[in-house]
This record gives structure tokens, sequence and C-alpha cells, in this order.
């Protein structure tokens, strides 16, 4: 039962910073391209990185510390469905061009984030 309160405050506390951050996102840039979906998704992958990197090499939290941090807040935080869903708008919307930079901007900023979480946390605790 701990393993899944653990998710589930996790998953509420990054659903909430997702929220947070695409609120920003749309005020401060507008509503004309999903840059909050793309923001939660490069960082997250980065956060990711440094996460999975830091309990590899030097600290290792409970069980239910490691799924509230992996599985509940970034599982929630991060957003493939959310950013499925603005790819086929703008792809509904006839913006065929932002749509395909969405996609290659969105998953290789994500991967080279969830890299450079790796990278820095090997650079720091090395």
């Amino acid at each position: 039962m701990n393993m899944y309160l653990s998710i589930a405050i996790g998953g509420a506390l990054g659903a909430c910073a997702r929220y947070g951050m695409g609120t920003m996102a749309l005020r401060l840039l507008g509503p004309g391209y999903p840059y909050g979906t793309l923001a939660v998704n490069v960082l997250g992958s980065l956060v990711m990185g440094v996460l999975i990197e830091l309990m590899a090499l030097r600290w290792s939290p409970s069980p239910e510390l490691r799924v509230f941090l992996v599985t509940g807040f970034l599982g929630a935080f991060t957003t493939f469905s959310t950013f499925s869903l603005d790819a086929a708008n703008l792809f509904q919307k006839g913006a065929y061009v932002e749509a395909g930079g969405y996609i290659l901007v969105s998953v290789v900023l994500s991967i080279g984030g969830l890299f450079a979480g790796l990278q820095l946390m090997r650079v720091i605790l090395s």
C-alpha cells in the first residue's frame, strides 16, 4: 500500500507542476505552439537522467521514494499523451511543418535531456 500511496502523491504533485508549467508557458509565449508540453517533456527527461544516474552511482533511496519520484512525479509531469494530442492538433490545423518540427524537436531534445542528465551526474559524482 505504501508504494501506491507514494505513486499517488508523486503523481498529484507532478500533474500540478505540469499544469503550472503549461499555464506559465501559455501566458509567456502564447497559444500558437505547445511550448508547455515541450518544456515539461525535455525538463522531465533531464531530471529522469539525473535521478537514474544518481540512484545508480551514489544514492539508494527507499523503494517508496524511488517510485514517488520516477513513477509518480515524473510520470505525471511528463506528458507523452498530451504531446501526441498537441501534434495531432497541429496536423488537423494544417500546420504540417510545425507538427513535424514539434515531433522532431520533442523527441530529440527529450532524449538529449535524458542523456544530458546522465552525463551531468557522471561528471558531478566522479
